[in-house]
């Protein structure tokens, strides 16, 4: 099939890659110039592993290009529309400008006949007013919400857990299935709803897995003046098939461009449709998150004497999850940056964070060697669970630092074995 992408930021130009891959003909369109420049070269423009691969083998076998022209869209049978829906700058509320400029521009290209396919992540009640928006034109909008995680992106784009339509006609269900075709063959679960339902399946996820991590953040805070430990408590009831381990990880809490910015937008809506009530609760998984940055600032302090004055503290991690670049809402890169605030000597590592933590906090110091950032440290903390900070041997780390203390943010380290090393260990919620 024809295929254009509009918008080529990490979902865009994730799933024009893994169209591309599926034997789909793709046009991916954005707006900044030197985005298309690196994607049309076959370079991702940011870290998520398997996507240079991928978009190398689509570039190179003609089926996958890049463009600024949105008059290349023409003639596509699908438009998948991937554009950014930030947190307004002033409200808790989702910013639509880039949606709205998006439908803007494909108006003149859309043909009767032709499928506008949402992927963006918009307030419900969006797509039933894009639809109007296109109407005359002859085309048509469905709504397919993506469900990617970073670090995964590829994979999920390819065999995803399920896949989602809102469409306001079967003919529209067909035309998806077309480009999914490869997934559903596999035996991928299909579900065909309404725009509405399509729209709110992915805030209501993503409200979900936000509140199953304060959750168990909330019960960190619980175990932390009861002597209880998180871990054990986590591994106890993930046993229940009800509740599940995954997600239930106490911590220093989420971030990143999703979850935050989406359960408030959820909130925001809800107000204006005059259910606050209904998500009140949000506001307190929010709460409960944030909560979790200042416990680390907390324990630093305390760690090191009631003040982190001119004490040399190593950051290892940056990103809001492994394997990515993203800093979006970082806990890791927000607590590094508040220590500094506190007059700390703050050394920050990340094996791909380094370069956008820079742009946004010029005045942290950046190394790109853990062993280096370790080096004579009077506290190292934690903050991203990278797999090379996971696979820390405690003892090389005595040997580099001033004074053996680690903050483990995210609780992915054996406290028995750095204490049995001589460390003064502290996890959230643990003994």
């Amino acid at each position: 099939m024809k295929l254009s992408v509009i918008g080529c930021g990490y979902l865009g130009a994730v799933h024009a890659a893994a169209m591309a891959k599926l034997g789909h003909e793709v046009v991916g369109v954005d707006t900044d110039p030197a985005k298309v420049a690196k994607l049309a070269a076959g370079e991702a423009p940011f870290h998520e592993p398997g996507l240079p691969e991928l978009l190398i083998e689509g570039v190179e076998s003609g089926r996958l290009r890049f463009t600024t022209d949105i008059t290349e869209a023409a003639g596509s049978e699908v438009h998948f529309l991937a554009v950014g829906t930030p947190q307004l700058a002033d409200a808790d509320g989702a910013d639509l400008r880039f949606v709205h400029s998006a439908i803007d521009a494909l108006r003149p290209v859309l043909t009767p006949g032709a499928l506008v396919a949402g992927k963006s992540t918009v307030p419900v009640g969006t797509a039933a007013a894009l639809a109007e928006r296109i109407a005359d034109t002859g085309a048509a909008l469905a709504w397919n919400p993506e469900f990617l995680r970073e670090g995964f992106a590829v994979a999920d784009t390819l065999t995803p857990d399920r896949i989602v339509y809102g469409v306001t006609d079967d003919a529209h269900a067909e035309v998806l299935d077309a480009v999914y075709r490869v997934a559903l063959d596999a035996g991928t679960p299909r579900i065909v709803t309404d725009l509405a339902t399509a729209e709110l399946v992915k805030t209501a996820a993503n409200a979900f897995l936000a509140t199953k991590i304060s959750f168990i953040n909330a019960m960190a805070e619980i175990a932390e003046v009861t002597g209880a430990d998180v871990t054990t408590l986590a591994d106890a009831i993930g046993h229940d098939a009800r509740i599940g381990r995954r997600f239930l990880n106490a911590g220093i809490g989420f971030g990143g461009g999703c979850l935050p910015k989406d359960i408030r937008a959820f909130t925001a809506r809800a107000e204006e449709l005059g259910r606050a009530e209904s998500v009140a609760f949000l506001r307190q998984v929010d709460a409960i998150n944030l909560r979790r940055r200042e416990r680390v600032i907390d324990l630093a302090v305390e760690l090191l004497g009631g003040s982190v004055f001119q004490k040399r503290i190593a950051v290892l991690g940056l990103t809001f999850k492994p394997d990515s670049d993203d800093i979006r809402d970082s806990p890791a890169l927000d607590v590094a940056a508040r220590l500094h605030g506190l007059g700390a000597d703050v050394v920050a590592t990340d094996p791909f964070g380094i370069e956008n933590s820079r742009a946004k906090h010029p005045q942290l110091e950046y190394v790109h060697d853990t062993e280096e950032a370790l080096r004579g440290a009077e506290l190292a903390v934690l903050v991203t669970e990278w797999g090379e900070y996971r696979a820390l041997d405690p003892v090389h780390v005595d040997a580099l630092m001033a004074a053996p203390r680690i903050i483990d943010g995210r609780n992915v380290l054996d406290p028995s074995t750095w204490k049995s090393a001589g460390f003064d260990y502290h996890g959230l919620g643990r003994r």
